[in-house]
């Protein structure tokens, strides 16, 4: 693989810790929420965080996907809300999940569908996570 950027994230503490990234953009810190067993706080978590990330960089593949098809959508109108679950599995092992809504105003359901799927493929994302965490897709149209 040809780098093409690299990003240094370092956390200490752990969840209730602190975040930041090398370069300063990033310098949160963490607080552990209250369904986990922790005191809730004012700071971000690691599901949060990847959440973030994950409809970012999906939104961006659902541009890259219409720019290819041909198709006139606009990054600033594409939204992406990504839900992060975290629970354990049969074996007491903890899991994430992960429900992607994108709304990609102005296309009908067939385009929209087919821009979500292609864009699951390229995703690197989406790829990273493929047959490790359950991802649901959901096309949300204009009512």
């Amino acid at each position: 693989m040809k780098t093409l950027y690299e990003a240094t994230s370092i956390a200490k503490g752990a969840r209730k810790g602190h975040v930041k990234t090398e370069d300063g953009p990033i310098d949160l810190n963490l607080s552990v929420p209250k369904s986990m067993g922790g005191e809730g706080g004012d700071g971000t978590n690691p599901e949060q965080l990847f959440g973030s990330a994950y409809a970012a960089c999906f939104g961006s593949a659902i541009e890259l996907v219409a720019q290819k098809k041909n198709v006139d959508v606009k990054a600033e109108d594409i939204t992406v809300t990504a839900t992060i679950g975290i629970g354990k599995t049969d074996k007491g092992n903890l899991q994430l999940e992960a429900t992607l809504d994108c709304y990609i105003p102005g296309v009908d359901v067939k385009t929209g569908e087919d821009l979500v799927n292609k864009a699951h493929e390229v995703c690197p994302f989406s790829r990273a996570t493929r047959d490790n965490i359950t991802v649901t897709l959901n096309l949300m149209l204009d009512e």
